[in-house]
């Protein structure tokens, strides 16, 4: 038996997502972060179930401190949100993201609300 599997895990089986809306001409930053080809493919990964950094980044075939500089940049603007934790096969806690925005609103102007 590993310690993984002696180890509790927490988290949940289903993240709630929401719409999010985002003024084009004042918040720039989810569009900065969502640029480049591999921002957009964690997203993709993180689309179909909640994980660990270094789980995306095994699946991708790219660094975890890669992964780890576009998770911190998602949080900051609100589309992911660390979820809970689990332990890998040395015993090590790693925390788990998840998505949480379901979908982009892109506000073009002033609709008066």
């Amino acid at each position: 038996m590993s310690v993984s599997e002696l180890l509790p895990e927490t988290v949940p089986g289903n993240v709630e997502r929401d719409t999010q809306t985002v003024d084009i001409a004042e918040e720039s930053t989810v569009f900065e972060v969502l640029a480049s080809d591999t921002a957009r493919r964690i997203v993709a990964v993180l689309e179909e179930t909640p994980r660990t950094a270094s789980e995306v980044a095994t699946e991708l075939g790219i660094s975890v401190q890669n992964v780890c500089y576009h998770l911190d940049r998602f949080q900051e603007v609100g589309l992911i949100e660390a979820v809970g934790s689990r332990y890998s096969s040395k015993g090590k806690e790693m925390t788990v993201y998840a998505l949480v925005t379901e979908s982009l609103i892109v506000r073009f102007g002033d609709d008066g609300e």
